[in-house]
């Protein structure tokens, strides 16, 4: 389902930024997107830290298999419980690593226990739901602000610490020369309260695949 705000912030961006304009003529009909449930989408951002694609899907098969008992197709909802029922040995058993699997079990507990409530997440903004996230091992600012974007689909979050979007950037406003992260927040203002689908066109510049977490 397309976020409620989606076209308004396309016009919006199309009036103000004659980059973001010819991106968005080059590629219509495709917006942000949710995929699965809070919990589930955060377990596999950690799994698929710091790895290939490839073996981040090998590993996330044999962790969803572990955690439901048999193998799952498409985008199962995960149980917190259940993963908190495990201890590291079968985790790592699956390929993670022992940060890895210690990560995931904090998560879990987080989810299990109520520290990480998404019933209540309306109510904070961006910088408290960053926060809040970035409480559990192994979620740095980065995952957070993806997770924002891609699940929570926040319309204003700008992901300088993106190895993408700097790219994108540097490419699109700068001659191919990055640029400084102050000088990214710079950019980005001409955005607001947009920057989240701006930041989400830039990257169309380099795949024009949409990633869907």
């Amino acid at each position: 389902m397309k976020p409620h705000y989606w076209d308004e912030a396309v016009q919006a961006l199309s009036r103000c930024d004659p980059v973001l304009r010819r991106l968005i003529r080059r590629y219509p009909g495709i917006h942000l997107k949710r995929r699965s449930d809070p919990f589930t989408t955060l377990a596999r951002a950690i799994v698929g830290q710091q790895i290939s694609v490839r073996a981040a899907d090998t590993i996330w098969r044999r962790f969803v298999a572990l955690v439901e008992g048999a193998p799952q197709r498409g985008f199962p909802r995960l149980a917190p419980q259940r993963v908190v029922a495990h201890t590291l040995e079968p985790l790592r058993g699956c390929g993670l690593s022992q940060g890895k699997a210690g990560y995931l079990r904090d998560l879990a507990d987080h989810f299990a226990s109520g520290r990480l409530d998404p019933r209540q997440w309306k109510k904070l903004d961006d910088e408290a739901l960053i926060a809040a996230l970035v409480d559990v091992k192994g979620i740095g600012r980065w995952t957070a602000e993806m997770f924002l974007m891609f699940h929570e689909l926040r319309p204003d979050v700008l992901p300088v610490d993106d190895i993408g979007l700097q790219r994108a950037i540097a490419e699109q406003y700068n001659g191919g020369e990055r640029l400084p992260r102050e000088a990214l927040f710079a950019v980005g203002d001409a955005w607001r309260p947009w920057r989240s689908v701006a930041t989400w066109y830039l990257w169309r510049s380099l795949d024009p695949i949409p990633v869907e977490y």
